[in-house]
């Protein structure tokens, strides 16, 4: 239907105001079921990773990050992570796994997380946070952990172009000489990896809730 002088017609006015209800609407649903999920999950939450190198464990902020630390923990309780490995390796910056089989076959979850990277957590050393492609919401299930202060990649903000940023949920609070070692091994182009893969496989032998009682 045609406008008038500028003015929508009636039809196009209507169409509007429906998609405006709609969209409305599905942000609402959306909201109640973030909340849920928020709700649903601990604020601290600890996570063992057994490696080929040693023990690690995790202390997990689920207050400051709660939908990345719920599908984390989804994937931990279902035994994803058992027998992926750490993929890339780099001395002086982080340590990254959750991706790939020691076959360096990708393995992925069906589902992406929402960039949660300004909760005020930041890459220092010894923190964990979610790996991403270009679209900051685009983290499945790789994960990196820091082992230097990777302040650059916490979210930019200036006020007019502000920028995304990795998002942080938890830290190591036992084994950081684990990771150290990690990062510190041989490494070199393997498979469609350019670079940074461990020649020698470190496997996540199992990644599982711990408690300390």
């Amino acid at each position: 239907m045609k406008s008038v002088a500028g003015v929508a017609a009636p039809g196009a006015s209507c169409y509007r105001e429906a998609m405006r209800h709609a969209l409305i609407a599905l942000i609402l649903g959306l909201a109640a079921q973030f909340a849920i999920a928020a709700d649903e999950v601990p604020p601290h939450a600890y996570v063992e990773i057994v490696t080929t190198e040693g023990r690690i464990v995790l202390e997990l902020d689920g207050k400051q990050a709660p939908l990345t630390v719920g599908h984390f923990l989804k994937l931990v309780d279902a035994g994803f992570y058992d027998g992926l490995i750490f993929h890339r390796v780099i001395p002086g910056f982080m340590a990254q796994g959750g991706g790939f089989t020691p076959g360096l076959e990708l393995r992925e979850d069906e589902t992406t997380i929402p960039n949660e990277s300004g909760n005020g957590m930041t890459n220092v050393r010894g923190t964990i946070a979610m790996a991403r492609t270009g679209d900051p919401h685009s983290a499945n299930s790789q994960f990196f952990i820091n082992v230097a202060d990777n302040t650059r990649l916490d979210p930019g903000k200036k006020l007019f172009n502000g920028t995304w940023g990795y998002t942080v949920f938890g830290s190591v609070i036992e084994g950081m000489e684990v990771v150290d070692k990690i990062v510190s091994v041989k490494t070199g182009p393997q498979g469609e990896l350019p670079g940074d893969v461990p020649v020698v496989p470190i496997v996540i032998k199992k990644m599982s809730r711990y408690n300390f009682e």
